[in-house]
């Protein structure tokens, strides 16, 4: 039997700085491996030298194919170009920061050969992070954890390998809106998660701010849950119950005693406290509402500039492995694209 073929599939925005370091440790795991390996990196709109360090490598090493979108349409978009292009019998998703060890993908790798479909790698400890970041992720993962029906493992980035059945699942999944943590816990599977440690930057800036971050996990929790929606229900029902109450007791109050006109602070607090609640309602409700207006235009999730394929056996052209394996996915064959 011919051995198997795995896709490392790699995002990057603004990474030139790192690449050369990323690629010399990627082929070297790569090489442990008893399997064919590919490298598909995608450029997500890169404002630096990244696009021409990544045609570079495509033009020096057989294995490598790159994919320049036409613009910065988000790492969730660049990952999805990537995994709706990688061919193979598995595909391995890392960040080009190197925080995510490329050593750790033969392990990956072993356990997918004994029958896991998704191997994830869980976070042991985060070097190079503030505390605050630090307890910020832990406080994200533990509530979405609570209020999301579908599993998202704690502690859990995109750092991941998945087979063939589990990537063509995914590749079903075609919302815009699109938080690739809960995809990939939403196809199921048989999946496993491997421990390591995640490193320190290696190179460069990151590009994830804390308002970025923030939103992100909105992104996160309104993809995979309609808890605040029922939390604004639940609110807005105790709120009038309690202003009921308070109504009655007035009443009674200035039946039997009788009861001075209340002052003005008093009427704002109350006026100012509904009014507070009914917008933060009004903004889940408008939340929830703009996600199906982005579905309902049904736009491309990205659009591709150009493209250039892993030649495999280095003879310039595609090999016929990957051609077979592009074939049998159902997956537009990459000389369809636009090559350099």
């Amino acid at each position: 039997m011919s051995r198997p073929l795995l896709t490392a599939v790699i995002p990057c925005h603004n990474e030139a700085e790192v690449l050369p370091l990323l690629h010399a440790r990627l082929g070297a795991a790569l090489d442990q491996l008893d399997a064919d390996g590919r490298i598909l990196y995608v450029d997500d709109g890169s404002t630096d030298g990244t696009t021409g360090a990544l045609l570079a490598l495509a033009t020096a090493d057989p294995r490598v194919g790159v994919i320049v979108l036409s613009r910065n349409f988000g790492k969730e978009a660049a990952l999805t170009a990537g995994l709706d292009h990688a061919v193979g019998d598995a595909v391995v998703v890392l960040d080009a920061d190197l925080q995510d060890p490329p050593e750790l993908i033969p392990e990956l790798f072993a356990r997918f050969r004994e029958g896991h479909d998704v191997v994830y790698g869980v976070r042991r400890s985060r070097a190079g992070e503030s505390w605050l970041k630090r307890a910020t992720a832990s406080a994200f993962y533990r509530t979405i954890g609570r209020l999301s029906r579908t599993p998202v493992p704690a502690d859990t980035g995109d750092f991941r390998l998945l087979s063939r059945r589990a990537l063509d699942a995914l590749k079903g999944l075609r919302e815009r809106h699109r938080f690739m943590k809960g995809l990939f816990g939403w196809v199921g599977f048989r999946q496993i998660g491997v421990p390591y440690d995640r490193a320190p930057r290696a190179a460069g800036r990151t590009k994830w701010n804390y308002w970025k971050l923030w939103n992100f996990a909105l992104e996160g929790i309104t993809s995979f849950s309609a808890a605040p929606l029922k939390v604004a229900t639940y609110v807005g029902v105790l709120t009038a119950l309690a202003a009921f109450a308070y109504g009655v007791w007035i009443v009674v109050k200035t039946l039997l005693w009788g009861d001075p006109v209340a002052g003005y602070p008093s009427l704002m607090t109350v006026i100012l406290f509904l009014g507070g609640i009914q917008l933060i309602a009004l903004g889940l409700i408008g939340e929830y509402l703009g996600r199906l207006y982005e579905e309902s235009k049904q736009r491309p999730l990205y659009l591709i500039d150009r493209a250039t394929v892993p030649r495999g056996g280095g003879d310039g052209a595609m090999s016929a492995r990957d051609r077979r394996c592009a074939a049998k996915e159902s997956v537009p064959v990459p000389d369809s694209l636009p090559i350099d």
